[in-house]
């Protein structure tokens, strides 16, 4: 698949980079250890390589931008050596780190960058510009952004602008959509696979397509299933973690007390009326759970939806569900999956989660998932290159099969005719 016909994305392999400096946007924000603030996760350093490796090969000169952590998450807003020093031993090649954004020592840096040569500039989100609070206050156009501290430092210095940062395709930032207004612009490697393999999903799915929909953030859940229903890009949902207690109480179900207070505690009962419109409307297409798993005198007991309610908090699928859902996974040709369908942290807890990630991995259909939180469950259970793709997106990849326009696709589609 041509990523370039599809979306209207210029592809880097266009430019010739020899001798030019290149203002790379990568996303390698990284999930970190709470208490020593380093790197446990390398799945999104490891999916940049591919584009580095290509512009060090064409004679590039580098300057990455990147960040870590944002206003909502504080705790993981840290400098990015570490980043740098990963960088440096997968590549094999030296990734010097200054941490300064865009200020005069970075930009000496980037001025005196030879080719072949690699700076990683310091955490974007240093700059009040590049918080999630700023995009949400001040609202800025791209072109109202060329005038931020970051694009009238860098881009003078720089010849293009690649982007290779999808997971923060959702995020109208002046890292992600201002460059474009005035460099020659391209699509990095895995800015093309993501949209690719999403693309794919949405628009040529093998059938059946099967979406696997669970996970506590449902809203994300919802967000995607009114469209791929409407689409009909989904022959199949199966409902499990909190979507499916939300669309068993829309089928007219009592889960309990404490399962309904821990639904209504979290505002979470605003998706029944959804769920209701979706079962009216696709009564076919929507799997619901036939039982669930709960905790009593520290066992994992059952117990089928027509005998609820139960005075316990339901924390999985059962394994009369797990036979059904495993069934439908065998017989598709896509498979979709976000949010696990239990609390699988728990050992008492991880049979539904654990079991759908092996029929997943023994199916032949193609297979793509994303988000952290499934990421991080199927790498518990399975050895995920059984996946065909595995998304570095979360919020991205959610608005993407929502059919929301992406701040960052919106650019790139709008700098491919421009002339510089």
């Amino acid at each position: 698949m041509d990523g370039k016909v599809i979306t209207g994305i210029r592809s880097m392999e266009e430019f010739n980079y020899t001798g030019k400096t290149v203002l790379l946007r990568v996303d390698i924000n990284s999930p970190l250890d709470h208490e020593t603030k380093k790197i446990v996760n390398e799945n999104r350093i490891n999916m940049s390589i591919p584009t580095i490796k290509y512009l060090i090969e064409k004679g590039a000169k580098i300057a990455m931008i990147a960040h870590q952590g944002d206003t909502l998450d504080y705790h993981n807003l840290i400098p990015m050596n570490e980043h740098a020093e990963k960088l440096s031993q997968k590549l094999g090649v030296e990734v010097k780190y200054i941490d300064d954004v865009c200020g005069p020592a970075a930009q000496e840096a980037i001025k005196n960058l030879k080719t072949g040569e690699i700076i990683l500039l310091g955490n974007l989100r240093y700059l009040t510009e590049e918080i999630s609070t700023f995009e949400d206050v001040v609202k800025l156009r791209p072109s109202e952004m060329l005038n931020t501290y970051l694009v009238r430092s860098l881009a003078p210095l720089v010849d293009y602008y690649i982007n290779d940062a999808f997971a923060a395709a959702h995020r109208n930032a002046p890292s992600m959509v201002a460059f474009q207004e005035v460099l020659p612009s391209a699509g990095g490697m895995l800015m093309m696979k993501e949209i690719e393999a999403l693309t794919k999903v949405m628009e040529s799915p093998d059938r059946p397509a099967v979406f696997v929909l669970g996970g506590l953030k449902i809203s994300d859940a919802f967000g995607m299933m009114k469209q791929v229903l409407q689409n009909g890009a989904a022959d199949k949902i199966l409902a499990c973690g909190v979507t499916g207690h939300i669309m068993l109480m829309a089928k007219g179900y009592d889960l309990g007390s404490k399962n309904e207070k821990f639904i209504k505690d979290r505002s979470l009962d605003v998706f029944i009326k959804p769920a209701k419109e979706y079962l009216s409307d696709y009564p076919e297409k929507i799997v619901v759970p036939v039982d669930l798993a709960f905790e009593k005198d520290g066992v994992r007991r059952e117990i089928s939806i027509e005998d609820l309610p139960t005075d316990e908090l339901c924390m999985d699928i059962g394994s009369r569900t797990i036979e059904i859902f495993k069934e439908e996974i065998a017989k598709a040709g896509t498979i979709f999956v976000n949010g696990p369908a239990g609390v699988y942290e728990n050992k008492l807890f991880e049979n539904g989660t654990k079991a759908i990630w092996n029929a997943i991995a023994e199916a032949e259909g193609y297979s793509v998932i994303g988000g952290g939180d499934t990421v991080s469950a199927a790498q518990r259970f399975i050895d995920t290159s059984n996946i065909n793709y595995v998304c570095t997106a979360g919020g991205a990849m959610v608005r993407f099969l929502s059919g929301v326009k992406m701040p960052l696709i919106e650019a790139m589609k709008n700098a491919y005719n421009k002339k510089f």
